[in-house]
């Protein structure tokens, strides 16, 4: 079946995120491993994405571990440090497939207040012809119930949404639902498959 709307994932798909680089590059790898692992901030993130607040959720975990308090604020105070550069051929894609009139619809783990901050930074994460994220629905990529509320959402048949995400566990959720799937190790091969599924020309796909 063809394709007939394209669901992008957004962090390492549109927009690098790269935490461990970002903090190697300031206080170098021992001590980011060091901090990770006594401060457990990939866990309270993912509290975020479902939901918690940001600022507040982060600045509470400074609180209780003031030996990494600065580092930890940066989480907040420097998201968009953290968040970029821009792909900017991932996003040539999102818009050559708007110009064609196909769906492009967002599928993210994303705290909301993040979300929309970045939305402020970034313009094109508001060209979505629809944006689901984790943070303003309560619920998190992989969990099936996700995906179950995109299809309720957008109208579309499981079958052909086609979806872009960098990490196998969501790939394989999606796939689960009867979605197709791409997982996305770079754009060039993003813009191979929609080129292959007819839903770019190879001009378009550049």
């Amino acid at each position: 079946m063809r394709p007939e709307a394209v669901v992008f994932d957004v962090g390492m798909v549109l927009l690098e995120w790269d935490p461990e680089a970002y903090y190697d590059a300031r206080i170098g790898r021992p001590a980011r491993e060091r901090m990770f692992a006594e401060t457990g901030i990939h866990e309270v993130n993912l509290a975020i994405d479902a939901g918690a607040p940001f600022r507040e959720t982060i600045y509470a975990l400074a609180e209780r571990h003031p030996r990494w308090a600065g580092e930890i604020r940066l989480w907040h105070d420097d998201q968009f440090g953290m968040l970029q550069p821009v792909i900017e051929h991932s996003v040539r894609l999102m818009r050559a497939l708007k110009a064609r009139g196909v769906p492009v619809l967002a599928l993210t783990n994303f705290g909301a207040e993040s979300f929309d901050a970045a939305c402020g930074r970034y313009g094109f994460l508001a060209e979505f012809d629809r944006a689901y994220v984790s943070g303003r629905l309560k619920l998190t990529k992989p969990d099936p119930r996700i995906y179950a509320a995109v299809e309720a959402d957008c109208g579309i048949a499981p079958g052909a949404l086609l979806f872009a995400d960098d990490r196998v566990a969501n790939i394989e959720a999606a796939r689960a639902r009867g979605w197709q799937t791409h997982h996305f190790t770079g754009p060039g091969g993003l813009a191979r498959r929609l080129v292959a599924e007819g839903l770019l020309s190879e001009g378009e796909a550049r």
